[in-house]
C-alpha cells in the first residue's frame, strides 16, 4: 500500500508515522490490487486530528477522527473506514479481494455509536425533475439559500454550461461540484 502523509500546522514524530502505516497496512487485507492512502495530521483547539482517505479500484474511503491522543485518532479511523467496508460488504464484495469476508476480523479499537450497526435501505422514496437553468455559480448559491436548500444544480455559464452543483458546508461557506467528460 501506498501511504502519504500530510501535516498540516504540527510536526508528527517518526514514531506515528509508523504506527499509522502499520495500522491503516492491515486494511490493506481487504483489497486485490494496490491502494493508496493519505493521512492528513492536523491539531484543531489542543485535540489531534488523523483523517484517512483510502482509494481502492475507483473506490473512496474516508475517516476523520478528533480526539486527545493522535494514536487514537488514528486507531479511530481506521476502524471506522474497516466499518464502512464492512457496512457495505455485498456492495463492495465485486471490487474487493475474494475472501475478504470469510473469517471475522476483530478490530483493535471500535468506536462507540448512538445507533446500533445495521444495513442501511438504499430505496430512492421520491423522483424529482426540474428544469436546469444556466447560471452563474454566485447566482447558484443565491437562488439555494432562497430555497433554503443545502444544495442546488445548475448548468455553470462561467464552465462551458456544465453540470454543476453548489452546496453549503459544514463548517461554513459553500463547495462547487463541476461535471466532466468521463474520457478526461
Amino acid at each position: 500500500m501506498k501511504i502519504k502523509f500530510f501535516e498540516k500546522k504540527l510536526r508528527v514524530d517518526p514514531e506515528v508515522r509508523a504506527y499509522a502505516e502499520k495500522k491503516i497496512g492491515k486494511l490493506d487485507k481487504f483489497f486485490r490490487q494496490e491502494s493508496e492512502a493519505t493521512v492528513a495530521f492536523s491539531a484543531e483547539r489542543g485535540r489531534c486530528c488523523a483523517e484517512i482517505t483510502l482509494k481502492n479500484n475507483g473506490m473512496f474511503y474516508r475517516a476523520s477522527e478528533l480526539t486527545h491522543d493522535m494514536h487514537a485518532s488514528i486507531d479511530s479511523a481506521c476502524a471506522l473506514i474497516e466499518r464502512q467496508i464492512r457496512k457495505n460488504k455485498t456492495r463492495l464484495e465485486k471490487k474487493l479481494r475474494d475472501g475478504a469476508f470469510e473469517r471475522e476480523i476483530q478490530p483493535d479499537y471500535v468506536p462507540t455509536e448512538d445507533e446500533p450497526e445495521t444495513e442501511e435501505d438504499l430505496t430512492i422514496v421520491r423522483t424529482k425533475r426540474f428544469p436546469v437553468k444556466p447560471m452563474t455559480p454566485e447566482e447558484a448559491v443565491l437562488q439555494m439559500n432562497l430555497l433554503e436548500h443545502t444544495f442546488f444544480v445548475f448548468r455553470n455559464t462561467e464552465d462551458d454550461d456544465n453540470f454543476s452543483v453548489v452546496y453549503a458546508r459544514t463548517n461554513g461557506g459553500y463547495g462547487l461540484i463541476s461535471a466532466i467528460d468521463a474520457e478526461e
